[in-house]
C-alpha cells in the first residue's frame, strides 16, 4: 500500500475525504481537531494510506524521536483492512524519525477481532479518547420511534423535566457564555472528582468556539426557575455526532434535567444530518453494573437511553523503533506525561 503525506490539495478537501472512508469519518480524525491538538504542542501530520485519509498528530520525545497517534484512526471498519496497512506504515514512519504510531480504530471488541489482532504484533495501550466504551442512539428513525426505543427511565426523566418546566436553548459560544460553561464544568468536575483532568478555560472556549464556526458544533443551556442549572456541547461530522462535554448541578425539583438537555442535542444533531449518536463514554461493558467503578453514575445515566454498551478495541501501539520503544514504556511516557503536568498542568495526550 502507498503511504505518503497528503498533498496541498489533498489537504484543502481533508475532511471530505475522511467522510468518504470506510467508517464514514470520525470527529477526532477531523481537520478541526488537529488545529485545535496544535494548542496542545501537537503537530498534525495528513498521511494518505492509499486512498484513506488518516490525520496523524505528532510530538517529538527527548532522546527517542517523534510519536505518532491517530485519535479514532485509521478509518477502517475491519482489522483486515487494519493489517493491509501496517507494514508500509511502518515503514514510511521510519523514514520519519518515528518510534512508535498509537493506532485506535473505532473496530468493536468482539472475539474474533480480538484473535485477529494477535496476528498483527501490535502492543496494546491505555485509551487516550474517552469513548473507548459508549452508548450509541440511533436516530435514523423518526423523533417518536427515538423517543420510545429509550429505556422507560429515560423517557420517564424526559417527561418528568418537561412538565417540572426545565428548557433548553441552543446558545452562541459567546465569551460570556463559554466562561459560564467552564464555571459550570468546573463545579460539576470538583464535585465528581475529575477536575485533574480539566484543561484551561482558554483551551475549551478555544475548542467550543472553533467547532461552532466550522457548523459543526453548538452549546446548550438548561434552565430552571430562570437559572442555568445544566450545560452541554455536542459536535456533528457526517452522520455521526458526539455529546463532547456536559455540566450540570443538583437542583430540588428539577429531575430529570440532563436527560432533557440530551433529548434536545439529539434532536439538534438528528436534524444536523446525523444518524448515530455517541454518549461518548461509559464503564466497560462488564462494569457497567458495577457501583464501586468511578464512572458508574455515568453509565447509569447513559444507559438509560439504551442499555447496549458498545467496548472499542481501544489504543494499539505499532512499534517503529524496538529500542526506542522499550525506553519509552519503562519510564520515558511516565517521564514526559510527569514534566508536561508540571509545566502546563493539563494531559500531554
Amino acid at each position: 500500500m502507498d503511504i505518503r503525506f497528503a498533498t496541498d490539495a489533498e489537504v484543502a478537501a481533508w475532511d471530505d475525504k475522511l467522510l468518504a472512508g470506510p467508517d464514514g469519518g470520525n470527529v477526532f480524525q477531523s481537520q478541526e481537531f488537529a488545529k485545535q491538538k496544535k494548542l496542545g504542542g501537537w503537530t498534525p501530520r495528513f498521511v494518505m494510506a492509499g486512498d484513506m485519509a488518516v490525520t496523524v498528530l505528532e510530538k517529538s520525545v527527548t532522546g527517542l524521536g517523534k510519536l505518532w497517534y491517530a485519535p479514532k484512526g485509521p478509518g477502517v471498519t475491519t482489522v483486515v483492512q487494519l493489517g493491509d496497512m501496517l507494514r508500509d506504515l511502518q515503514r514510511f514512519a521510519v523514514r520519519q524519525g518515528v518510534f512508535v504510531v498509537k493506532l485506535e480504530p473505532e473496530l468493536a471488541k468482539t472475539s474474533s477481532a480480538l484473535l485477529a489482532l494477535k496476528e498483527l504484533e501490535l502492543v496494546r495501550a491505555a485509551p487516550v479518547q474517552p469513548n473507548n466504551s459508549t452508548v450509541v442512539i440511533d436516530l435514523s428513525p423518526d423523533v417518536d420511534t427515538i423517543m420510545a426505543n429509550f429505556n422507560q427511565k429515560g423517557r420517564h426523566a424526559v417527561r418528568r423535566a418537561e412538565r417540572d418546566g426545565v428548557t433548553v436553548k441552543k446558545v452562541d459560544t459567546s465569551d460570556e457564555n463559554c466562561k459560564i460553561f467552564y464555571d459550570l464544568l468546573v463545579q460539576t468536575a470538583e464535585g465528581q472528582g475529575f477536575a485533574s483532568s480539566l484543561r484551561t478555560y482558554e483551551y475549551y472556549r478555544e475548542f467550543w468556539q472553533r467547532f461552532v464556526a466550522a457548523d459543526m458544533g453548538q452549546l446548550f443551556f438548561a434552565y430552571f426557575d430562570g437559572q442555568i442549572v445544566a450545560g452541554a456541547f455536542a459536535l456533528v461530522f457526517g452522520h455521526k455526532s458526539t455529546y463532547k462535554d456536559g455540566a450540570s448541578l443538583r437542583v430540588d425539583g428539577a429531575y430529570g434535567v440532563t436527560h432533557l438537555l440530551q433529548w434536545h442535542v439529539m434532536q439538534w444533531a438528528k436534524d444536523k444530518g446525523s444518524l448515530a449518536h455517541d454518549l461518548c463514554g461509559t464503564p466497560p461493558s462488564d462494569q457497567i453494573d458495577n457501583p464501586e467503578h468511578p464512572h458508574y453514575g455515568i453509565g447509569r445515566f447513559k444507559t438509560s437511553f439504551n442499555k447496549e454498551v458498545i467496548d472499542y478495541i481501544g489504543v494499539y501501539d505499532l512499534v517503529v523503533k524496538p529500542r526506542q520503544y522499550g525506553l519509552w514504556t519503562r519510564f520515558g511516557e511516565r517521564v514526559t506525561k510527569s514534566l508536561w503536568w508540571r509545566k502546563h498542568h493539563e494531559s500531554w495526550y
